[in-house]
């Protein structure tokens, strides 16, 4: 192992509101420590990954990381510098040759700018990234400006900071017994400690989430990305056959007969899956899970639904609304209605605003009004970020 990340997220984040700390408040879908240690975990020259928690948050960092990789976290102390060192201990036995320190509250960094880190920290042993500073600065005394400052020489600085491990661990070391507790940056402590520090170019994406004002400008931002508005309609049936209950949204329904089908035969989440795959033109649920495979009998439909979701994920989309209305003459569908819509809200990440259950007979007509099965019919739309190749 030669390159480590350290992703700190011990703080409170009180001024960000949502009365939960900011590295946890979700945003575009996912939490802002969740997408940061993606971003480090998915980069080729990056071996392994340290988060630094609040002791107070195992629950909430749990859950930010749930389906992704095991990754055990250091608790932090009362400040960044303290959890830095709390990471970098936790890191000392596998004495990486380089480590990188990055806020877990400036999640949209991108690859290359891990990479440019990783390159700079090789030439030098010790490099940040740097903004140009565009606003005029000022200096006052009370409310009246006294100067102007040459902003020339000034830099806006980001994370992700990196350093040459052992030199970085031991001026930590060093502030620590000194009692030097105060720095705001791993590269004040290296300048400090007599480390050379040069720069890279940062990236103006690469914004630290801080008050209420940065989540709502994150949060139109990734709207106003999402302009390629889409909607898909799905189409499902099963007869009914043996059985004691039938599973429809995902809930269980007692009845005196059951559907027959590959899977569990849930005609509505069949359907919702079919909607989703349409909007992204990307074939249909018979495609991705063919009932010629062995492994789909009897499989819990909730299973291919939280794939049809996350294939909108990966596209770097979000789902705005599903819709599904369920025709048959029994069971009633209406007492369930609010536990359908929960449990499709809960399968596919969604408010249960954005979930919409329908149900209605048809008249004693066809296959259905024959009470020989269910059909479903469901629409989705989505969001996808404009692209020249779709």
């Amino acid at each position: 192992m030669t390159i480590a990340a350290i992703i700190v997220a011990g703080g409170r984040g009180s001024r960000a509101g949502a009365g939960l700390p900011k590295q946890y408040r979700p945003i575009d879908g996912q939490s802002s420590i969740r997408r940061s240690l993606v971003a480090f975990i998915d980069h080729p020259e990056i071996a392994v990954v340290q988060p630094v928690i609040h002791p107070d948050d195992l629950t909430l960092y749990r859950d930010a990381i749930a389906g992704l990789e095991a990754l055990p976290a250091a608790y932090g102390g009362a400040t960044r510098q303290a959890s830095v060192l709390a990471g970098l201990e936790a890191l000392a036995p596998q004495q990486p040759r380089l480590v990188m320190i990055h806020d877990a509250a400036r999640p949209y960094l991108s690859p290359r700018l891990i990479s440019r880190a990783i390159t700079a920290a090789n030439t030098s042993g010790a490099a940040i990234p740097v903004l140009p500073v565009t606003d005029t600065v000022k200096t006052i005394a009370g409310n009246v400006v006294t100067g102007t400052i040459d902003r020339s020489a000034l830099r806006m600085v980001q994370t992700p900071q990196a350093f040459a491990f052992d030199s970085l661990l031991a001026a930590h070391r060093r502030a620590a017994e000194a009692g030097r507790l105060d720095f705001t940056d791993d590269a004040a402590l290296a300048e400090w400690a007599g480390i050379t520090v040069t720069i890279f170019n940062g990236e103006t994406g690469n914004v630290k989430l801080t008050s209420e004002d940065d989540f709502a400008r994150v949060e139109a931002r990734v709207q106003a990305g999402l302009g390629d508005i889409r909607t898909g309609s799905g189409v499902d049936v099963h007869a009914f056959g043996d059985g004691d209950h039938v599973m429809l949204g995902g809930v269980r329904i007692a009845h005196s007969r059951g559907l027959s089908g590959h899977s569990d035969a849930d005609v509505a989440l069949h359907a919702l899956v079919d909607a989703i795959l349409g909007a992204l033109a990307d074939g249909d649920i018979g495609a991705h899970f063919p009932p010629s495979d062995p492994q789909w009998r009897g499989a819990s439909s909730d299973r291919f639904l939280a794939f049809a979701v996350e294939r909108v994920r990966l596209r770097g989309g979000r789902i705005a609304h599903l819709d599904v209305s369920i025709v048959c003459e029994a069971p009633r569908v209406g007492p369930h209605r609010d536990a359908i819509r929960a449990r499709i809200a809960d399968i596919a990440g969604l408010s249960i605003g954005r979930v919409a259950v329908k149900a209605t007979t048809s008249e004693r007509l066809g296959f259905t009004g024959r009470g020989e099965g269910i059909a479903a019919f469901a629409t989705a739309t989505i969001r996808l970020p404009w692209s020249d190749n779709d």
